[in-house]
């Protein structure tokens, strides 16, 4: 375990920044995010499988490019994009150049194809994949005092105490009125509820209670932005688990990991610190927010059992079979991994996942896919 408190109080963007990846922090530590918790790309190579398909797509819709990059943001030690490069058919692999996107040091013994960087590279053509990435990028927490006025959140990072400082202002609080309200005087989002997108919704405009929370989300909107524009061409997804404008969590959802099991956030580098995104608000124009299981199904991840009749015919691949649909299925569960959200910003491109959702899901073809597809229109500017 890890202490870098100082007994200072900051806010928690600060803080949270110093925590994970300072020079002390929880991402430099040698087990990495997989010692902690369990994602999809711990969970099970179906996913590396299904991210390689994807790739397949993204590079027939690229014309099948002389170069062909897969960006692995917030690598952990690689896993994600190994698993990729290793999937992908000879042809396209011959073609495909790997990054990992980390700020931890590069780890012993990964495959030398796979170039290490810190930011993502500029000018690239092919498939940026964000699993779980917004989610640690640090943001500030609001709250509400007792006279209705949000206010920031002050931790001290020795031992995660809070208190209220200054009034939320400027951008931070523009991002507040647009995306999550909490004072009665704030506007409602923009204009009436006819004309916004029905993903959407209105957020309450319901007069907030004292200790109503929110976590500002304007550097993940930032962070998103900066990604995409590495792209000439290509696909970006960000992979996470998300909240929206029409049910925003009361008290945010600020919270700590560690050793697998959820603890109280205190910024001391001892554990994960991480909050839910609000997807939404990071899309850019033309972007489009689906579950996880809606995505992967479209990718061939489906988790239905194999047929009893091979179990009589070829017992040892029905046991294989048996175990793939058990990996699918925790993959693609409702109130689990299949709940994530997948944000899937195309550039220059069509979307490439667009014909497998409609073949997969009836509600892809109206204004909902899966119950969270958003499409920001295109007039909207953040």
């Amino acid at each position: 375990m890890r202490r870098v408190g100082t007994g200072e109080w900051r806010g928690w963007r600060e803080a949270t920044e110093e925590a994970l990846y300072g020079p002390c922090g929880f991402y430099r530590g040698p087990e990495g995010p997989a010692g902690h918790f369990r994602t999809s790309v711990h969970a099970s190579p179906l996913f590396a499988g299904a991210v390689a398909r994807l790739l397949c797509r993204v590079d027939e819709a690229l014309g099948r490019p002389a170069e062909l990059a897969f960006v692995d943001m917030a690598a952990g030690r690689g896993e994600l994009v190994t698993g990729v490069l290793a999937a992908l058919p000879a042809e396209v692999a011959s073609r495909a150049r790997g990054y990992a996107v980390e700020r931890a040091d590069r780890p012993v013994g990964l495959d030398h194809r796979i170039e290490w960087l810190t930011q993502p590279p500029k000018g690239i053509t092919g498939l940026l994949f964000a699993n779980e990435w917004l989610d640690n990028v640090p943001v500030d927490v609001a709250e509400v005092d007792a006279t209705g006025v949000p206010r920031l959140v002050l931790v001290r990072d020795d031992d995660g105490a809070e208190r209220l400082g200054e009034p939320v202002a400027g951008a931070a609080a523009e991002w507040l009125r647009r995306w999550w309200p909490l004072a009665p005087e704030e506007a409602p989002f923009p204009g009436t509820p006819s004309e916004e997108p029905p993903f959407l919704g209105t957020p309450s405009e319901e007069v907030p209670f004292e200790g109503a929370r929110a976590e500002i989300g304007l550097p993940r909107d930032t962070a998103w932005a900066g990604a995409v524009a590495t792209l000439d061409r290509g696909l970006a997804i960000a992979v996470d688990y998300a909240h929206f404008a029409a049910a925003r969590p009361p008290f945010g959802t600020l919270t700590g990991f560690r050793e697998g099991r959820e603890t109280a956030p205190v910024p001391d580098g001892s554990c994960d610190i991480t909050a839910h995104v609000a997807l939404d608000a990071c899309a850019l124009p033309g972007g489009r927010v689906v579950t996880q299981r809606a995505a992967l199904r479209a990718l061939g991840v489906s988790g239905a059992r194999p047929a009893l009749s091979l179990a009589a015919t070829d017992p040892t691949a029905y046991v294989r079979a048996l175990a793939g649909a058990g990996e699918a299925a925790e993959l693609t569960a409702t109130g689990g991994l299949g709940d994530f959200g997948w944000l899937l910003q195309p550039v220059g491109i069509p979307n490439p996942m667009i014909a497998g959702l409609l073949a997969d899901d009836p509600l892809a073809d109206g204004p909902l896919v899966d119950g969270l597809l958003v499409d920001v229109p295109d007039h909207e500017e953040k």
